[in-house]
């Protein structure tokens, strides 16, 4: 039927054939954690945009560690994150996992797992397991990772799929050693702003 909106006359025939969609033509979002110091646990921060892991780890270098010295940070792909439900009171994520029975002829990774121990707050690596699926890898992690606390997500990373810092990359954060151009104490200026007033207080006189 033909519109009496010259408007719509004007819009182009729309097919109605189903066609594959085309790749995505925006940046990736990569997920990116930092070790504070030696001995602690990798803690996530925050996401950057990028068009690959490589530009997505110096994204993140620079985001989240030029206030305060690291030990290091990794990077991955949102994608390859995988998430359990989100539960909050007294409910164990751990406890929502669905049924999972492994197979035995999938290949071994070993998977990074987090836990969300506080709502509000970031998640963090609660240790390392072995498995052939995610799936598998929070099943391990509920069997062997637990500390009695509630956990109200889990996260498991195929450590394949992270980039982390490499040992000769550590020289990242090393920084002078003293920045007393930070300081405005260095400056003076109470001192210069006195003997300005004194220079005036001449000049009056």
């Amino acid at each position: 039927m033909k519109s009496l909106d010259p408007r719509v006359n004007r819009l182009p025939t729309l097919s109605r054939e189903i066609t594959t969609k085309v790749p995505l033509d925006q940046l990736g979002t990569y997920e990116v954690f930092v070790q504070a110091k030696e001995n602690k646990p990798f803690q996530h921060e925050g996401i950057v945009h990028a068009s690959d892991i490589e530009l997505a780890f110096v994204l993140a270098k620079e985001t989240f560690t030029r206030r305060f010295t690291c030990v290091s940070i990794f990077v991955t792909d949102t994608r390859d994150v995988y998430v359990s439900a989100l539960t909050e009171g007294t409910v164990n994520a751990y406890d929502t996992l669905p049924p999972y029975t492994p197979n035995a002829n999938n290949i071994l990774e070993n998977y990074l797992i987090f836990h969300l121990l506080k709502r509000g707050k970031q998640h963090v690596l609660a240790g390392k397991v072995t498995a052939s699926t995610p799936q598998e890898a929070m099943l391990k992690g509920k069997e062997n990772l637990q500390d009695g606390k509630p956990v109200f997500n889990v996260w498991a990373i195929r450590e394949s799929a992270i980039r982390h810092t490499q040992p000769e990359e550590m020289v990242l954060w090393k920084t002078l050693p003293d920045k007393k151009y930070r300081d405005a104490s260095d400056y003076k200026a109470g001192d210069k702003l006195t003997r300005f007033l004194a220079q005036r207080k001449n000049e009056i006189l």
